[in-house]
């Protein structure tokens, strides 16, 4: 099934490929795409709105869930929308400043997400095990400070980025065996040495990945030895509860990253289709996930938004109690 060739007559500089070796398949591909941004856009955007409008869910951790919303939205739809017009309509041209700015968006967001990730660990431990001081030490306030602080590393961290990437001109081949503009993939095209991108790239990885890793490894840590020391096992259980949404998140959040980022810069052996496709899943399936994940694994929010699913689909309905 051959997509529309809808390609314009003047070429852009750059070319993105979609999912090399899987051009004859990229229209089927397409569906799951579609429909995972679809549900992504709609749980994320529901987790807004419902934390929005409540004033009781105005507290640090769920002001944490929109902060993750909002990152989840943005780097879906810094790659989706352009990913299916290459694979419905063979729109496969992007400008050298869209390509950048794509770029830009994609890994400083990847950033502020970690950065996220481990503010909310740093919240479950604090919650379980200093409960009496969570609401001295972590106010909205200072979460809002703590956000703003990992967006600024974030776009300190990956603004660099695109201008080394500008400091060099680029060969004639300005073919990318990708559905975005991955860092390296552009970096692989400078006519140069590019010994400098590569090593702040893994620099970045390194103090990103491994530094924020090790923070949440800490929190959990001391998590698991506080909670091992409960006696009561509705206290352990509750416990226990609390942090199995953020875990689960932080494994599907990491993992993928991990991967992507090792066998892009060496697993050479590794067949292209399989890196770009789980580069792919990396930025889709967990944005997906997030909000079904703490949908279902805090009662609060789950109430509030069947709540507002029973009065759309009920309007004479008052209440709705998630069991």
């Amino acid at each position: 099934m051959a997509p529309f060739n809808l390609t314009p007559s003047d070429p852009s500089p750059f070319i993105l490929m979609g999912i090399p070796g899987l051009e004859a398949a990229h229209i089927w591909i397409s569906i799951p795409f579609c429909m995972f941004y679809i549900i992504s856009m709609f749980g994320n955007f529901m987790v807004l709105f419902v934390v929005g409008k409540e004033q009781t869910l105005h507290k640090p951790m769920y002001l944490l869930l929109c902060m993750l919303a909002l990152t989840d939205i943005g780097m879906s739809s810094s790659v989706i929308p352009k990913a299916l017009c290459i694979l419905w309509f063979n729109l496969k041209g992007i400008t050298l400043g869209g390509c950048l700015i794509q770029m830009f968006f994609i890994h400083m967001l990847t950033v502020m997400q970690s950065a996220i990730l481990v503010t909310m660990a740093f919240d479950r431990y604090v919650a379980i095990c200093n409960p009496l001081r969570y609401s001295t030490i972590l106010t909205n306030a200072r979460i809002a400070k703590l956000g703003l602080a990992g967006l600024t590393r974030a776009v300190l961290f990956i603004l660099p980025l695109p201008l080394l990437l500008n400091r060099l001109p680029f060969c004639a081949n300005h073919i990318i065996p990708h559905t975005y503009c991955e860092h390296m993939a552009v970096a692989k095209m400078l006519c140069g040495d590019i010994t400098v991108n590569k090593t702040y790239g893994l620099v970045i990885a390194l103090i990103v990945i491994w530094l924020d890793l090790t923070l949440i490894a800490l929190s959990y840590g001391l998590i698991i030895r506080d909670v091992l020391r409960i006696v009561s096992k509705r206290a352990h259980q509750k416990a226990l509860n609390t942090c199995t949404a953020h875990i689960c998140v932080m494994l599907m959040s990491y993992i993928p990253a991990l991967f992507s980022y090792l066998t892009h810069r060496f697993g050479h052996g590794i067949a292209s289709h399989v890196h770009v496709t789980f580069a792919n899943f990396y930025l889709l399936v967990p944005p997906m996930l997030n909000p079904i994940i703490y949908g279902a694994k805090t009662k609060e929010l789950r109430d509030k938004v069947g709540k507002y699913i029973c009065r759309s689909l009920l309007p004479g309905a008052t209440d709705f109690k998630a069991v």
